[in-house]
């Protein structure tokens, strides 16, 4: 009787023990491992579907004489959108942006300019180039990188300066443009012609970087500096510490100071520029006609230095809209993602009529 009572104990030991392991097993499907991303939680067809930020993921591309980085966000066969930062912020301006062109299809991609984030030169020996042309040439290096025949082009401050180029330049590579503050092309002769007492003075800090006290004084000060650029050409904007801080990120490039001072100081003939840009940078100084589909934007609170819409309307002789939004400073398109976003979707519909 004992020896059965003892298979009877043992057998229902082992009955419970598979529940529990049972019960053991399904937890471990069911429950996150330690460590696991919050993001990790779409089940699509039985499996895990990871939900990424692409924000978070900065992809490289060897791309003419730098190394880009750059985000990518949207569909890959999507109409291809190239956004373009300015001076001083970076891919985070149009982070809300790309989020609402890709959930309308659009392939988008917001390079690193040379200077700022992951974007490194190739070569030791390659000039820190700050010259408008250098800019234009370098994205039109990223698209051909990335095997983009053309796309809509997009940007703000250097960005749209940049945009504006590339339209000018190589038309058949810029199928649309969205330009904030319109036509931004000049010239070293063009910017020996003085401005009016207050004109002159809302460009200060290009006179500080012509000076080596002002090139030091960037350098020892590049978070403050920047920092002070966004309250003054924003003033309406009232961002936080977190947001700056993500793009303050990007100055800390080993080449941004040079880009920056090299820049300004260009722009007022300090600097000479690279012989291989002579040629586009006579084009350039010919003030060219943008003959593609275009929006420009304007913020009413931009703090910065701008030109009347009504000053460059005519150098657009393609199919033209021109916005004023309300109460937005400098960095239109992360100060009002929506409208930056619209006037994309609006040469979009243009274009794929």
């Amino acid at each position: 009787m004992k020896i059965i009572n003892n298979i009877s104990n043992l057998k229902r030991w082992f009955q419970n023990s598979q529940q529990v392991i049972l019960i053991l097993l399904l937890s471990a499907c069911l429950l996150p491992v330690k460590g696991q991303s919050h993001k990790s939680a779409g089940i699509s067809n039985g499996q895990i579907t990871k939900i990424e930020d692409p924000f978070q993921h900065i992809k490289q591309i060897r791309a003419g004489v730098l190394d880009v980085g750059y985000i990518e966000v949207g569909p890959a066969i999507g109409q291809p959108v190239l956004l373009i930062h300015g001076w001083p912020y970076d891919v985070y301006s149009y982070e809300h942006v790309s989020k609402i062109l890709a959930a309308k299809g659009f392939r988008v991609l917001i390079p690193y300019l040379r200077g700022y984030g992951s974007t490194t030169f190739l070569s030791q020996e390659t000039r820190r180039n700050g010259q408008q042309s250098a800019f234009a040439v370098d994205m039109i290096a990223f698209m051909d990188a990335l095997k983009i025949t053309n796309a809509i082009v997009g940007g703000f401050d250097w960005g749209a300066r940049t945009a504006d180029i590339m339209a000018a330049l190589w038309p058949e590579r810029v199928t649309g443009l969205v330009s904030v503050s319109g036509y931004l092309i000049g010239s070293q002769e063009g910017n020996r012609a003085p401005l009016k007492p207050k004109a002159e003075q809302s460009w200060w800090y290009q006179y500080y970087f012509a000076t080596d006290r002002g090139a030091a004084g960037y350098e020892a000060n590049t978070y403050e500096f920047n920092k002070l650029i966004w309250e003054t050409t924003s003033p309406t904007w009232k961002f936080n510490k977190y947001t700056f801080d993500r793009s303050a990120a990007s100055f800390k490039n080993p080449e941004h100071v040079k880009i920056v001072i090299d820049n300004y100081r260009w722009r007022l003939g300090l600097s000479k520029g690279e012989e291989k840009y002579d040629e586009l940078e006579a084009r350039l100084a010919k003030a060219p006609s943008i003959t593609v589909p275009t929006v420009t934007l304007e913020g009413d609170a931009n703090g910065a230095p701008h030109p009347d819409p009504s000053s460059y309307a005519a150098r657009f002789k393609g199919q033209y809209a021109h916005h004023t939004i309300t109460g937005i400073g400098h960095n239109l398109p992360q100060e009002a993602p929506e409208a930056f976003a619209q006037a994309i979707l609006e040469v979009a519909g243009w274009i794929n009529k």
